[in-house]
């Protein structure tokens, strides 16, 4: 799993599991503390995750929430949004898809 960007908007790329689930939330936490506004997570990149990458998502957005931000999923590809569909968190996550440039 490869994370980058700033405060506002992170990048992930490759597959968010048990394994990658230390370095986001690190980055996930450091961005959500030291910016301000949405942060956006491109999950253009990313291939799959599994329940530890779900529950990952859920604790940013929680965090999120406590820092007066809102976290805004975006780039979600069909079998990621599929897992959030099964487990009713489209309902509760803000999924936006990427503009055309």
């Amino acid at each position: 799993m490869r994370v980058w960007g700033h405060p506002r908007e992170l990048h992930l790329e490759g597959v968010l599991d048990v394994r990658a689930a230390a370095d986001v939330r690190l980055a996930l936490h450091d961005a959500l503390d030291n910016g301000d506004g949405d942060l956006i997570l491109d999950l253009t990149r990313m291939s799959a995750l599994d329940t530890t990458g779900l529950g990952l998502i859920v604790g940013a957005h929680r965090r999120a929430g406590r820092c007066e931000r809102r976290l805004v999923l975006t780039g979600v590809n069909p079998d990621v949004y599929r897992v959030l569909v099964l487990t009713r968190l489209h309902r509760i996550l803000t999924l936006r898809q990427p503009t055309a440039a």
